[in-house]
């Protein structure tokens, strides 16, 4: 029997879990209420239904219980960070790349909680990354008009 995954793991699960679900809704708005795409909206809307699935791999009680926000060493590094974009194919472009990382953080370390949702990570990493070539594309069609 595995043993159960440490604390610092769990809070890096919690933690990427979050960041990969606000960097796709954020995807999902500009797709929708900005480009006026249906396909893309719902592209979004179903790697973010995926993702849930996936995150159900994993201990969600024990991941909530970890959760340490406030003593986060990074969070106040957070706050002087953020950058500013200056247009919106700008915004959906950063949030696709926030999106990959967290993915391909929940590929490895998730493995070290149930292996086997290190794979589903892996491959909606791969569908993130079909998703930023089509936001690209349509990101240049909507500039060239």
């Amino acid at each position: 029997m595995r043993a159960a995954p440490s604390k610092a793991v769990l809070r890096v699960l919690d933690a990427n879990l979050n960041r990969a679900k606000e960097g796709l809704r954020v995807c999902e708005e500009v797709a929708r209420l900005v480009m006026d795409d249906v396909s893309l909206t719902r592209r979004c809307q179903r790697l973010r239904y995926s993702l849930d699935q996936a995150a159900s791999l994993l201990p969600k009680d024990q991941l909530l219980r970890a959760r340490d926000s406030r003593s986060d060493v990074g969070r106040p590094a957070l706050r002087g960070s953020a950058r500013r974009h200056r247009k919106v194919p700008d915004l959906a472009a950063a949030n696709l790349k926030r999106v990959q990382e967290a993915l391909r953080v929940l590929e490895e370390f998730s493995r070290l909680a149930r292996p086997s949702a290190g794979r589903v990570f892996g491959t909606l990493r791969f569908k993130a990354y079909s998703l930023e070539q089509a936001f690209h594309t349509k990101s240049e069609t909507l500039r060239h008009r």
